[in-house]
């Protein structure tokens, strides 16, 4: 999981760069933002492992950027993927093993996971529409929920403050 974040953490920083590139701002402030929700499951994963005792590492891939509806699709793909298949092993692991911080962190980046995967979607859909200005996103500090919504009091996923939410552009 810490190998994986780490990866789409570079990943979404490099698909923002090409999409901006091609004037998809409102694009490429979703990948920023994502790129941010992934440092944050990055973060939490890597205290996990610490707490039990080992050191975090991970071996970060040459990023392939290709254009940005093809960007798009990967990351619908990879997002997919960890919240229909990769976290739901990992929770399954976690909680035979009565690892309440592994459980904790897995739910929250798999719920992200699952937000992101719409958001790309949205953008692939709309795409010309996503060109312009850029867009801001609040990401949870806590779990990486990643939204659009100003106006949300708290996070949907842990009830972290509106306060607490870092804007991203």
């Amino acid at each position: 999981a810490f190998d994986g974040e780490s990866n789409a953490n570079a990943k979404y920083l490099a698909f923002a760069k090409k999409a901006d590139e091609e004037g998809y701002q409102k694009v490429a402030s979703l990948f920023r933002a994502a790129a941010r929700s992934e440092e944050i499951h990055k973060n939490n994963h890597a205290a996990v492992i610490t707490k039990m005792g080992s050191v975090p590492t991970a071996d970060i891939k040459v990023v392939e950027t290709k254009s940005t509806a093809e960007n798009l699709k990967g990351a619908i793909e990879g997002e997919t993927y960890e919240r229909d298949k990769m976290y739901p092993e990992f929770l399954a692991e976690a909680r035979s093993s009565g690892n309440k911080e592994a459980l904790r962190t897995f739910n929250f980046a798999k719920i992200a996971e699952g937000e992101h995967a719409k958001l790309y979607a949205e953008a692939l859909a709309n795409l010309e529409a996503w060109k312009g200005d850029k867009t801001t996103f609040y990401v949870c500090s806590t779990c990486g929920f990643t939204t659009t919504n100003a106006g949300l009091a708290k996070c949907p996923v842990d009830f972290t403050p509106k306060e607490d939410f870092e804007a991203i552009s």
